[in-house]
C-alpha cells in the first residue's frame, strides 16, 4: 500500500471522527435533563429518551474505531517521515488507546442506566450512580487528561518528524492546553449541568472538545489531500522485469 493511500484513509478516519461527533451534538440538546443527584428523575429522563440515548452510544463506537485507524496510521507515518521520532508516534497511540478504553466505560456505564430505566420500573439510586460514574470520565477530568497527552504526544511527534505542516503541531498544542485548563473542574463544587465551570458544566465540554475537534477536522483534510511522493511510484527498475 502507498504512502499516499495510507495517508488518505488515515485523514478520511480523522474526518469521520469528526463527523459523528458534530451529527452527534444534537442528539444531546434533546429534554431536559434533571440534575444528576435526582436519581428517580433522571431514570424517567432516561426512559423518554432510551432510543436516543442508545443511539448516542452507537455513535461513539463508530468514532472509536476511527480514532484507532487515526491513531494505528499516525504512529506509521510518524515512523516512515523520520525514523528517530517512532517513540513519539507510539506515545500518540498509546494515549489513544487509554483515551478510548476509558471512555468505552463511560459508555458502558451510560449504557447500562439507559437499560435500566428502559424497563420502566428503574432504580433511581443505581441509575444516579451509573450517571455519577460517567461523568469525570465522558467529557470530564479523567478524558480530559487523556485527551491532553494524546494531543501534545502528536503536536510534539509533528515538530520532530516533520509529518506534517509544523503550524498543525503547534494547533495539537494549544488543543492540549485547553483540555488541561479543563482537568481541575472536577473540584469545582457539585454537578451543574447549566453552570460553566465545574465536573459537568458546558464551559469544559466546550473548552476541552472544540480546539481537538479543529486539530483532527484540520489533519484530516491535510491528510487526504496530500500530494503524491515518489514512493507511491515504482521507479523504472522496479518496473523492469527481472530477467528468468
Amino acid at each position: 500500500m502507498s504512502e499516499r493511500r495510507i495517508a488518505r484513509i488515515v485523514g478520511a478516519a480523522a474526518l469521520t471522527c469528526v463527523a459523528l461527533t458534530w451529527l452527534q451534538f444534537p442528539l444531546w440538546v434533546i429534554g431536559a435533563p434533571p440534575s444528576v443527584y435526582d436519581g428517580a428523575g433522571y431514570a424517567r429522563h432516561l426512559f423518554a429518551i432510551r432510543t436516543t440515548a442508545l443511539v448516542r452510544v452507537l455513535m461513539d463506537q463508530g468514532i472509536y474505531v476511527g480514532m484507532m485507524v487515526f491513531a494505528a496510521g499516525f504512529r506509521h507515518l510518524v515512523r516512515r517521515a523520520r525514523p528517530e521520532s517512532e517513540w513519539l508516534g507510539t506515545l500518540t497511540f498509546g494515549a489513544a488507546a487509554v483515551w478510548l478504553a476509558v471512555t468505552l466505560v463511560a459508555d458502558g456505564l451510560m449504557g447500562g442506566a439507559v437499560l435500566d430505566a428502559a424497563g420502566g420500573d428503574a432504580d433511581g439510586s443505581a441509575v444516579r450512580a451509573l450517571v455519577l460514574g460517567t461523568v469525570l470520565i465522558y467529557n470530564g477530568s479523567i478524558a480530559f487528561a487523556i485527551t491532553g497527552l494524546f494531543l501534545a504526544s502528536a503536536g510534539w511527534a509533528t515538530l520532530e518528524s516533520g509529518v506534517l505542516p509544523r503550524w498543525t503541531g503547534w494547533l495539537a498544542h494549544v488543543a492540549a492546553a485547553s483540555c488541561l485548563t479543563s482537568v481541575p473542574a472536577m473540584f469545582a463544587g457539585p454537578i451543574d449541568a447549566h453552570g460553566f465551570y465545574n465536573a459537568g458544566g458546558w464551559g469544559p465540554a466546550v473548552i476541552a472538545n472544540f480546539p481537538p475537534l479543529i486539530w483532527f477536522l484540520v489533519v484530516g483534510v491535510l491528510l487526504v489531500r496530500q500530494p503524491r511522493t515518489d514512493r507511491d511510484h515504482p521507479t523504472v527498475a522496479q518496473e523492469r522485469p527481472r530477467p528468468l
